[in-house]
């Protein structure tokens, strides 16, 4: 089959020839609906090297950790599941037995130094193939909704929402305001998961106006970069600050801005992995206020995720491309040059 290829350091991926995977015990086979184009798969092949990154990231390994598909084929041991159904991916995959794992949270598995790989795509082999392998336990049921346009969904609509839930406390009441910083694939469904799921006022911010312009289209008010950005968005909140912040970016100052908008006892998540650096002082910032951070989400969360996909809640913006076309949009990800999420679809 074809497939998408981390074949070596710091250099594109290639699109080759590999062999078919066969389901393993406990496991499914796919036929890849759809894999999403993300900025960590670039990371991997660009900025990884030997000495640099987790070592389960070492060459080479098919791409792809944002998957859904229609089950092909059931391993031993399967049971429940019916052949040609759609599901969406988890994409992790942790030890299965530790108190992080049990929770469904196989991102903070607590072996997961000693596991061969981080997750389907980042490691094991992923989904910008005709055909893919995971646990059984990792598929998430899409039903009737269309499988291509959700394949985003299981990193770049899980994410946002497991940083959102952890911050509803800080939401929770009448006049309340949410900041998303970065108007990307993240940031854009964010956008939507706080219209979904709050009764706040959600103030978006972005370098670029077509991105602004669409989350304004989802509920937000947005407020365009500049010298007087801090200034307006906290004008919006009558002078109060943000109850909570999203930084979908993580650079220096995404997370400056965020420090300078939030208010008293209010929260800020920084989710983009920018590797952005903030000077804390005490008297620096407003009482009790929260700076953390946050990686993934659980398989249970997915489920909520997929609920509001099915449901029409949320809606990810995608560009299709053909497996043939996979290398040019990652070239197009990697140029800026996507206003929508990338998602290659082996079908078309």
């Amino acid at each position: 089959m074809r497939a998408v290829v981390f074949d070596q350091y710091q250099s594109d991926p290639v699109l080759k020839e590999v062999a078919k995977p066969t389901p393993g015990p406990g496991e499914v086979l796919l036929k890849v609906a759809g894999a999403g184009a993300c900025h960590s798969d670039v990371a991997v092949f660009r900025e990884f090297s030997a000495d640099f990154g987790p070592p389960q990231l070492k060459p080479s390994f098919v791409l792809g950790h944002e998957n859904s598909g229609w089950v092909e084929e059931l391993g031993e041991g399967v049971s429940g599941i019916d052949t040609g159904d759609a599901f969406l991916v988890y994409g992790p995959i942790g030890c299965g037995h530790c108190a992080a794992c049990s929770r469904g949270q196989d991102t903070y598995c607590a072996n997961a130094a000693t596991m061969p790989y981080l997750a389907a795509g980042l490691g094991r082999d992923g989904g910008m193939a005709e055909y893919l392998t995971v646990p059984a336990r990792n598929l998430v049921p899409l039903g009737d909704a269309d499988p291509v346009a959700a394949a985003p969904l299981s990193d770049a609509g899980l994410t946002p929402y497991h940083a959102i839930k952890k911050s509803l406390p800080a939401l929770a009441g009448g006049g309340k305001h949410a900041l998303v910083i970065g108007l990307g694939g993240l940031g854009q469904l964010g956008v939507q998961i706080l219209t979904a799921l709050t009764g706040a006022t959600v103030i978006a911010t972005d370098m670029k106006p077509e991105a602004m312009q669409r989350a304004e289209e989802a509920g937000a008010v947005t407020v365009p970069g500049g010298p007087d950005q801090a200034t307006a968005i906290r004008d919006l909140t009558g002078g109060r600050g943000v109850d909570a912040v999203f930084d979908f970016v993580g650079i220096d100052p995404t997370i400056k801005l965020a420090m300078e908008t939030v208010g008293l006892r209010g929260r800020v998540t920084v989710v983009g992995i920018g590797n952005g650096s903030y000077s804390w002082n005490f008297y620096g910032v407003p009482y009790e206020v929260e700076l953390t951070s946050t990686y993934w989400g659980t398989i249970e969360e997915l489920h909520e995720v997929v609920a509001l996909y099915r449901a029409g809640r949320i809606v990810p913006e995608v560009e299709i491309f053909g497996l043939d076309d996979a290398l040019e949009a990652y070239r197009r990800l990697e140029a800026g040059e996507l206003s929508a999420r990338a998602v290659v679809a082996p079908g078309r």
